[in-house]
């Protein structure tokens, strides 16, 4: 009989989506698809160790220089690396350099754990993916090409229908739900050949559609909260992650410190 795999340590690496926005704790604290996968493994393996190095608003060479070497000294088991979305999302973007960036990423990673995770990033399907969906999908077939390379799994959110249903995105457009987030927590689950606890392409309930009213007034709070604030942000150069700092250190699922042995 085949025995799942049991991975004693974890580390994230990557931006918001790794982060856990906007999967909102009600002590303001973000928990996320990372933090849920971490729990799960942590009940399999008594001396499990995680550490979620991902910062919102991040481009991959800031990952690359800034996240990279601190996991790949951690030596973890399991290794998740998610970046490059922010960057295509810009006005002005080299994929190429971006692709060969998140290459460097791989190639230093791959060879300090037993498992290296890359996916192919859940995309709000609207006129902004639209209009970068070429991009977009030069990236996402990079990472295929980069897995074969470095022997790593690929976790496809992109081609998953449910992850484009506006319904699985929060108000702000770019990030996924608490039920986005249990979703993409699974489907790495799966990925990595732990048994099934549910389908997490299973579609939603058949959507009920607001009236006019409703989603002009969704649409504006929208711009005054959320477009507006990320338009000022690129024109000044900012990130919504400036001064932000994970510690490379082990810490237990949710971020609770961990002791030194």
């Amino acid at each position: 009989m085949h025995t799942p795999l049991t991975y004693s340590s974890f580390v994230a690496v990557g931006d918001s989506f790794t982060e856990g926005m906007s999967d909102l704790l009600p002590d303001g604290t973000y928990r996320g698809w990372a933090d849920l996968l971490a729990g799960r493994l942590a009940a399999r393996a008594p001396d499990f160790r995680y550490a979620n190095l991902a910062v919102r608003g991040k481009l991959i060479r800031q990952i690359t220089e800034d996240q990279v070497e601190i996991a790949a000294a951690l030596g973890a088991d399991l290794v998740t690396l998610v970046g490059g979305l922010n960057d295509v999302l810009r006005p002005k973007c080299d994929v190429d350099e971006v692709c060969a960036l998140l290459e460097a990423a791989a190639a230093r990673l791959a060879p300090t754990c037993r498992q290296l995770v890359l996916m192919r990033s859940p995309v709000r399907r609207g006129p902004v993916a639209t209009r970068f969906l070429p991009r977009m999908e030069q990236l996402f077939g990079f990472v295929e090409e980069l897995a074969e390379r470095h022997g790593a799994l690929v976790v496809d959110l992109y081609g998953a229908e449910v992850l484009s249903d506006p319904r699985m995105w929060a108000d702000d457009r770019l990030h996924l739900t608490g039920e986005g987030h249990l979703r993409v927590a699974e489907a790495v689950w799966q990925t990595l050949g732990l048994p099934a606890e549910s389908e997490w392409t299973s579609a939603l309930p058949p959507a009920i559609r607001p009236g006019w009213r409703a989603r002009r007034g969704a649409d504006l709070r929208f711009t005054r909260e959320h477009l507006l604030p990320w338009i000022g942000r690129r024109l000044t150069g900012r990130s919504s992650g400036d001064g932000m700092y994970r510690p490379g250190v082990w810490t237990y699922p949710l971020g609770a410190p961990a002791d030194d042995d």
